[in-house]
C-alpha cells in the first residue's frame, strides 16, 4: 500500500480526520477526537501505529514479523505495522479494527451517530 492509499483509506471512515499535533511530518488519524492511526507518510519504510485488542496484538506479533509493539505507544494496546511487510487486505483489516476499537470506547450517542453501535 502506498502512503497516498494509506491516507485515503484512513479518511474513508465516518467522521475520520487527519491532524498534525506532533508536527507536519506525522499524520494522526482521529475519530471524534480520538486517535486510531499514526504514521509518518514520507518515512521509509512506511509504518503505521494502530490500536489493537491486547490478546490479538500478541497473536499478530507472533505470526507477522512486520508487526511489533507500538513505537512510543502503550505496548499492550498498540502495534506498529511495517506496511510493506503485510498483505494489503490484512492492513485494511487492522486499520478498520483500530477504528472500531476507538469507536467502541466513545459514548453511546457518538457511536450511534457514526452508525457503529
Amino acid at each position: 500500500m502506498t502512503p497516498e492509499r494509506l491516507r485515503a483509506f484512513c479518511l474513508e471512515f465516518n467522521a475520520s480526520v487527519e491532524e498534525f499535533p506532533f508536527g507536519p511530518e506525522t499524520s494522526v488519524f482521529k475519530v471524534i477526537g480520538k486517535m486510531f492511526a499514526l504514521t509518518a507518510l514520507d518515512a521509509r519504510p512506511l509504518t503505521v501505529n494502530l490500536k489493537c485488542d491486547p490478546d490479538e496484538a500478541i497473536r499478530l506479533r507472533e505470526t507477522h514479523p512486520a508487526i511489533v509493539p507500538g513505537w512510543h505507544m502503550s505496548k499492550r494496546h498498540w502495534n506498529t505495522v511495517t506496511v510493506s511487510g503485510v498483505p494489503d487486505r490484512l492492513l485494511r483489516e487492522l486499520i478498520e479494527d483500530s477504528y472500531d476499537l476507538v469507536v467502541a470506547g466513545l459514548p453511546k450517542a457518538e457511536r450511534l451517530r457514526l452508525d457503529r453501535p
